[in-house]
């Protein structure tokens, strides 16, 4: 490019560049010590936190201090003892810009992984993987919607990331500048400094921090206090490590450094390890300090001559250049600490040898150095240089400078993407241009909100909003409009309502309808925070904004939003008023189109239709599935998947879905739709007595979604650890997860339902005692009583039928009625309410009719182990009260069940039952475990297996006595039992079966 005619020359400010005359540097000068001196201590430290990340001890290390005191350098120093152990390393640093390019440094840091070719397994990442993509572009997916632009679940993701790439020998996350990055950033680092240390994560956060007011100082000492981060404090060097510095600067032992420059260097410095570099280069640049046959030797006065300060040493070079070199570093500057080669030549109009050239002239080397992230970028030494080399520009020359590389780069980066659109901003505002810097910001605040950093939408927006002029109304409502937005996003709902007033300031701004927007969106924050009052004051707000002429079409996401929100009020009609609102604004918003609105409908159809028909709630949720597939919606996909996984699992007992949707939310990086479906898949094993899927799935579910603070799955995980412990008969442990469930802001109230029907009812009835389960279940139904709610295990359609029938409170007609409701159809409430209809049927005298409700009951609980021994131990003593049916063998069954599980209330129950009727009860001894299930129905004991087992070896009565230390006789009377109780014909009948057992 050639250069351009008619442009006068920098200038920069006489009185604060001396005007040495040229000077020759030293070969044997070297800019940068070669070594760290007077950091002993804080190696160490790092050295330990590395060793620890090694080891799998994950920590987070804050480096600060003052500009200039050396903490990149020790960071530095810290990624090369990292590599040499065979640690991966990441690097990125703050936005040169200031602190509002949303994850600048994070996906500075995470692109470093690809471009060193560290392996990544990505499908290791599961559903991280796709969110990650807002960091990693070539990982992300086409997927949005209610959890994808979560930050928290971003920082997960990140965390999750560290881990694989440190799961060979450890991994090394390096953040520079920390003060300048953005509050995103911010927010990731704070949840990674949390959960480094309480997860086996072996990685290191090193971040480094100036120490000058600012959000990441209070950061970093807020993780000091809390003790989740150490902090790594830089103080000035010594008046010695200054003496040794410089030496090691001029390759020379420090008894070798003049005492007169020593002197100075440690006055002029106080102890800054760049003003000790700056001040020597500046005394050897200026032959002040040279070197001699004998060494070196300072030459002249120097307390006289020595500059005094990195902006006078600064400006001594710069009066050195000649002048296109001098208008090439103030462009530079003018762009920030790192710089891109093609703007700086559209400004300054040099061809590529001489660009190149003048960068790496002996004046350039000292400044500035090529970008190790970014080919055809360089950087400033240090910060201060540039901004030394900005206090040296008069402020004319400021403003003509920015004017022209902000032309530049809207000339370079056409359309200014990514961090393009806030650097022509803050160019724009340099060169005093305040409209067109505020709708550059407005911008580059639009597309942070678009791209999920609320925060720094936040910031951004309010810095437009202070730019835009008073009489650019339009201009100034859209950028309140986005700000509101923003302002809901990130989670600042107070300041979002009084925001609002705002909008009436501007006039004629914004119409009523982008209003009315404004105020559901708020409406949709407000029920995430779980404000359903307040949210629906806003759904007021807008109905009224929207007035009596509005469309369908306009009044279809208000109406999806106030049923959503009345779902969570007290009240006996806000069931059927949400139905209602729902039923309304489904087929419009299919019809408009707006899909989501039209997948939040139905899908909300689906769980309030259940209570009336079972097979109109499935066809809502495939409708729902079918519009999210059509308008390609993924994550509505997995929503509307997980409610029918669901609904396959409550009717037939059946996993299939769940187990795909909880794949599917895996593949496309639905992180909370996963832990739904896997929160539900945990109810399921809970129901099953499978205790071990219970506790690890729950476990996982409640440590992940509590990182992420996804309370709502978090409230549902805790709930359904409160019913494991119930349906175990463990009242102490369910006492503490509830109370675990209130330190996690969880309201018993709303759960009534579940927490009396579903848990406490059972826990009371594994202790036998049945007045304290009759308590708990009228509690449960009162509740449902008065606020109808989605959830059908209480007990009305199933455990409150049979404890009714057997206690004689119920009859034949109530009985019907319930059970012929939709929801008597779930396999869990089906099980119940078919044992009261066989005690009913037995009490009525049709004892064959019972028995075979018995039987299909059995077959329905044959998933739930739990639940069917105590439908055994129920209908069994109704059996044997009225004579009908075979309450021994069930309640032989029941006790088996109960004594191997450990509930010895309800065991002890069934015990007395079977001696009320006259048969034999086992006496419980050591080892009942090994006897197999079919022979423990039977009523087999310990020393009856015993004994059977050496029949195998066709051992006589006499040599069995031998081996058991029992008489003969004894032994006798042990085979006669086995024979009556295992049906067989004779001794050498059972022989066989001994075989055949320990055979297996």
């Amino acid at each position: 490019m050639a250069p351009s005619g008619g442009r006068r020359p920098v200038a920069f400010r006489a009185d604060r560049a001396p005007g040495h005359g040229p000077a020759v540097l030293s070969a044997t000068m070297r800019t940068r010590a070669p070594a760290m001196v007077g950091r002993d201590d804080e190696i160490q430290a790092v050295e330990q936190a590395l060793e620890a990340a090694r080891s799998g001890r994950g920590s987070a290390v804050f480096l600060v201090g003052e500009g200039g005191i050396g903490k990149s350098r020790l960071a530095a120093a810290a990624a090369e003892r990292a590599a040499a152990t065979g640690m991966t390393t990441m690097r990125g640093r703050g936005s040169a810009i200031g602190p509002t390019v949303p994850f600048r440094s994070l996906t500075e840091a995470l692109l470093s992984l690809p471009r060193a070719g560290v392996p990544i397994d990505a499908a290791e990442l599961g559903p991280y993987r796709p969110v990650l993509g807002r960091l990693i572009p070539d990982w992300g997916t086409a997927a949005d919607g209610p959890d994808s632009g979560s930050l928290v679940v971003l920082a997960e993701a990140v965390l999750r990331l560290a881990g694989l790439a440190g799961r060979a020998g450890g991994c090394l996350m390096v953040l520079d500048d920390l003060q300048d990055a953005d509050a995103e950033s911010l927010a990731v680092v704070e949840y990674l400094m949390d959960n480094l240390g309480h997860q086996p994560v072996p990685a290191l956060l090193l971040c480094t921090v100036r120490a000058e007011p600012c959000a990441a100082l209070d950061l970093a000492r807020s993780a000091a206090q809390r003790g989740t981060g150490t902090l790594v404090e830089l103080e000035r060097l010594g008046r010695d490590d200054v003496r040794r510095l410089a030496a090691s600067c001029l390759g020379a032992g420090p008894g070798e450094v003049p005492e007169p420059v020593a002197d100075r260097l440690w006055e002029d410095s106080a102890g800054n390890p760049l003003l000790v570099e700056e001040l020597l280069h500046g005394m050897v640049a200026g032959g002040l300090l040279v070197r001699g046959a004998e060494g070196w030797r300072a030459a002249g006065d120097a307390r006289t001559r020595l500059p005094a300060s990195l902006t006078r040493s600064v400006a001594r070079r710069i009066d050195r250049a000649e002048p296109r070199l001098r208008e090439l570093l103030a462009v530079a500057a003018i762009l920030g600490r790192r710089f891109p080669l093609t703007v700086v030549q559209a400004v300054t109009g040099l061809p590529d040898r001489d660009l190149l050239g003048h960068l790496h002239c002996e004046i350039a080397a000292q400044l500035v150095v090529p970008d190790d992230q970014a080919p055809d970028w360089y950087a400033f030494q240090h910060p201060l240089i540039a901004e030394s080399l900005l206090s040296l520009l008069a402020p004319d020359e400021r403003i003509r400078l920015a004017r022209r590389t902000a032309d530049a780069v809207a000339t370079v980066f056409a359309g200014l993407p990514g961090e393009w659109c806030q650097i022509a901003a803050t160019l724009r505002l340099h060169a005093d241009e305040p409209a067109a810097a505020g709708r550059l910001f407005a911008e580059a605040g639009r597309r942070a909100l678009a791209q999920g950093a609320a925060g720094s939408a936040v910031t951004l927006l309010d810095r437009a909003l202070g730019l835009l002029a008073e009489g650019d109304a339009a201009a100034r409502a859209d950028t309140v409009e986005h700000l509101l937005y923003a302002l809901a996003e990130a989670g600042l709902v107070e300041r979002a309502l009084a925001s609002v007033s705002a909008l009436d300031e501007i006039g004629s701004g914004l119409d009523r309808d982008r209003r009315a927007q404004l105020h559901i969106r708020l409406a949709w924050s407000l029920n995430v925070a779980g404000r359903s009052a307040e949210g629906l004051a806003q759904v007021g707000i807008a109905r009224t904004l929207l007035g009596p002429g509005a469309t369908a079409e306009q009044l279809a996401p208000l109406d999806v939003i106030a049923a959503h929100l009345m779902l969570d009020l007290p009240g006996p009609d806000q069931l059927r008023d949400a139905e209602e609102m729902a039923r309304r604004a489904a087929p419009v918003a299919e019809a408009a189109p707006l899909p989501v609105v039209a997948c939040q409908a139905w899908q909300l159809l689906g769980a309030i239709t259940r209570r009336k028909d079972l097979a109109e709630a499935t066809a809502c949720l495939e409708r729902s599935r079918s519009i999210a597939v059509q308008y390609h919606l993924p994550i509505w996909e997995i929503h509307a998947l997980v409610r029918l996984g669901n609904d396959d699992a409550l009717r037939d007992g059946s996993l299939r879905r769940l187990e795909q949707a909880r794949q599917e939310a895996l593949r496309v990086g639905a992180v909370n739709a996963g832990y739904q479906a896997e929160a539900s898949i945990a109810l399921q094993a809970v129901l099953r007595g499978d205790v071990a899927t219970a506790e690890t799935l729950s476990g996982q579910v409640l440590a992940a979604a509590g990182r992420l603070k996804l309370l709502e799955t978090v409230h549902y995980v805790l709930l359904l650890r409160i019913v494991l412990a119930a349906h175990r008969g463990r009242r102490r442990a369910m006492n503490a997860a509830l109370a675990e469930f209130r330190g996690w802001d969880g309201d018993p109230r709303q759960h009534t339902p579940r927490i009396h029907g579903l848990a406490r009812a059972f826990c009371a009835l594994l202790e036998e005692n049945r007045a304290q389960a009759r308590k708990d279940l009228d509690r449960a139904l009162a509740a449902e009583d008065e606020t109808p709610n989605i959830f059908y295990l209480s007990g009305r359609q199933g455990l409150d039928l049979l404890l009714r029938a057997v206690s004689g409170d119920l009859d034949r007609a109530e009985c019907q009625a319930v059970s012929a409701e939709p929801t008597s159809e779930l396999r869990w409430n089906r099980q119940f309410a078919l044992l009261a209809r066989a005690v009913l049927t037995g009490r009525s005298g049709r004892p064959a009719d019972a028995a075979s409700l018995v039987a299909e009951a059995m077959r329905v609980a044959e998933p739930y182990p739990m639940s069917r021994h105590l439908g055994l131990r129920l209908v069994g003593e109704a059996a044997l009260a009225d004579g009908w049916g075979t309450p021994v063998p069930w309640l032989r069954r029941a006790e088996e069940h109960f004594h191997a599980e450990g509930v010895p209330a309800i065991a002890g129950a069934c015990r007395a039952l079977l001696r009320r009727a006259g048969a034999p009860v086992a006496q419980r001894r050591d080892g009942v475990g090994r006897i197999p299930p079919e022979l423990r129905g039977a009523g087999v004991t310990v020393r009856e297996y015993e004994v059977l087992l050496l029949l195998a070896n066709r051992l006589g009565n006499r040599e069995i006595a031998g081996r058991l230390h029992l008489s003969p006789r004894t032994v006798e009377k042990h085979v006669a039992s086995l024979i009556t109780k295992t049906g067989h014909r004779d001794r050498i009948a059972l022989s066989t079966l001994a075989s055949t057992i320990a055979a297996d």
